[in-house]
């Protein structure tokens, strides 16, 4: 077991590419996200907002795709309740993390998410968390999804983090590839903690898992009456993964 990370810093800004580097290599990543900042469309205070956080570490790599072609149906579930703005949040390698601006155009989307090749390196979720705070009180946040596979540190620091998404009103929908039983425990403790939903990330299921993160971003969008409209398979089982049936107590989704 590697040692845990020592304490992680916030998202590195986006710099200019140098030229000459390979189309997934940090530098080709982070001149894309600097052209998106530059001509993000902006529209109404409606529209909902979701982070799609993802491990792109090497192990994750042949799920990438797939992860690539679900958040267009995200973008679709959530064209019913007001639209939707998504924010790409991934890391990878030794010391990587970034997120891009929040978009509403799932094609942009997809060219980022393409551009950006799995690396092998540790996990760095707690970076993530501390990243989500930070835009829910920037942006107003209340969603986010993780996708991921593993789990190189502390329980308790990823709790703590989770913790302070709860305070502010951030629910967090982990999504766990394999079947490893200590990030299962974590990701179930994480989404416990935040009032959202633990899930499968089974490429082997691939309707069932476009329509539970298709629910997700209908969430996002429209909150609790936005999932208590839909009546497929894939919002029944958010809704009992997030611990209430439709008709059941609710938190409301503005806090």
């Amino acid at each position: 077991m590697t040692k845990p990370p020592t304490r992680a810093a916030a998202p590195r800004a986006s710099t200019p590419a140098t030229g000459g580097a390979k189309a997934s290599s940090a530098d080709e990543v982070a001149a894309f996200l600097q052209a998106t900042r530059e001509t993000a469309p902006v529209r109404g205070a409606g529209q909902g907002r979701l982070a799609f956080a993802l491990d792109a570490t090497a192990s994750r790599q042949p799920t990438w795709a797939l992860a690539c072609d679900i958040q267009a149906d995200m973008f679709a579930a959530a064209a019913a309740h007001g639209g939707l703005k998504m924010q790409i949040v991934y890391y990878r390698g030794h010391d990587e993390c970034r997120a891009s601006p929040f978009l509403d155009d799932a094609a942009a989307l997809r060219t980022l998410m393409s551009r950006i090749a799995c690396e092998g390196g540790l996990t760095q979720i707690r970076r993530v968390l501390e990243h989500l705070a930070r835009e829910a009180e920037r942006s107003g946040l209340k969603a986010a999804v993780f996708v991921g596979d593993a789990l190189e540190e502390s329980v308790e620091a990823i709790t703590a983090a989770a913790g302070q998404l709860a305070l502010r009103g951030v629910r967090l929908f982990m999504f766990q590839e394999g079947d490893d039983g200590r990030v299962e425990d974590a990701f179930r403790a994480v989404a416990a903690i935040t009032g959202g939903a633990y899930c499968r990330f089974d490429a082997r299921s691939g309707a069932q898992l476009r329509a539970l993160l298709s629910a997700v971003a209908a969430y996002a969008a429209g909150g609790r009456p936005a999932l208590a409209a839909r009546a497929d398979a894939g919002t029944r089982r958010l809704l009992a993964a997030m611990g209430h049936g439709a008709d059941g107590a609710q938190r409301e989704h503005g806090g």
